[in-house]
């Protein structure tokens, strides 16, 4: 492109086409068999190992967030922190966010054998409306879809960056009255049988019950009309016949 002069001028480019070296590397979400993958406002991703290199060792590694609409327009540019980045106004006002910075040296390469090496997005409850933390790494407000990537950052310049994720859906709750009922072909036949134990079981509580009032006034009953019993007089009688043939034999 000439000026007015004659002399060439340089070509401008959007800032974020000529920044970072792309790295052959997407984030992957962490292996299924983990409990907990994936919830209504989280999902757990495999860390980066073996992805940076010694060239980014003094570099800040920071998770990106997007919508997927804000993926072909990302500007590597804009810092974190900033009101464009803040998580607080995601997806609103900020229609991505960076989090979870930290440095190579937390992620070695190799992994260690049986070392779990993971990073959880939207485990963090105590920042997400705090103004002050805008890297806070928040529970998602939404189910998605989200795609996620890392960037490498010097300073504020951008200088590796990897692959954008596929799209995440998180999980969705469920209304109470799509949740099946158990055996759904007996149901019916479940609840009758449910409700008339449950009679069963009243009457007979009820019946027990009533039983134990029972004796006990019984017993109390008993006890305040028993008194001190009178004393038992025998009179011994001597018929006359027998006095008379005793005299006889005399």
């Amino acid at each position: 492109v000439r000026g007015c002069s004659g002399v060439s001028a340089p070509l401008l480019h959007p800032p974020w086409l000529l920044t970072a070296d792309k790295l052959p590397y997407t984030p992957t979400l962490a292996n299924a068999t983990l409990g907990g993958l994936m919830t209504a406002s989280t999902f757990v991703l495999e860390q980066p190992r073996c992805v940076f290199t010694e060239a980014q060792r003094s570099a800040v590694i920071w998770l990106v967030v997007a919508t997927p609409t804000a993926v072909d327009t990302f500007d590597n540019s804009v810092g974190p922190g900033t009101p464009k980045r803040a998580f607080q106004g995601f997806p609103t006002s900020a229609p991505a966010y960076m989090t979870l910075n930290t440095t190579l040296l937390n992620y070695p390469c190799p992994k260690p054998p049986g070392e779990i090496t993971v990073l959880r997005v939207g485990s963090e409850t105590s920042c997400a409306e705090d103004e002050r933390r805008p890297t806070c790494n928040g529970p998602l407000p939404r189910p998605g879809p989200y795609r996620v990537k890392f960037l490498a950052l010097e300073g504020s310049k951008p200088i590796a960056e990897t692959g954008w994720s596929d799209p995440i859906m998180l999980r969705t709750a469920q209304p109470f009255s799509s949740i099946p009922v158990m055996g759904s072909r007996r149901s019916a036949g479940m609840i009758a049988l449910t409700s008339i134990l449950s009679i069963l079981f009243a009457i007979l509580l009820a019946g027990l019950v009533a039983l134990l009032v029972f004796w006990g006034s019984d017993v109390c009953g008993g006890s305040s009309t028993f008194s001190k019993s009178e004393p038992v007089t025998v009179r011994r009688y001597n018929t006359h016949h027998v006095q008379d043939q005793t005299a006889a034999q005399l």
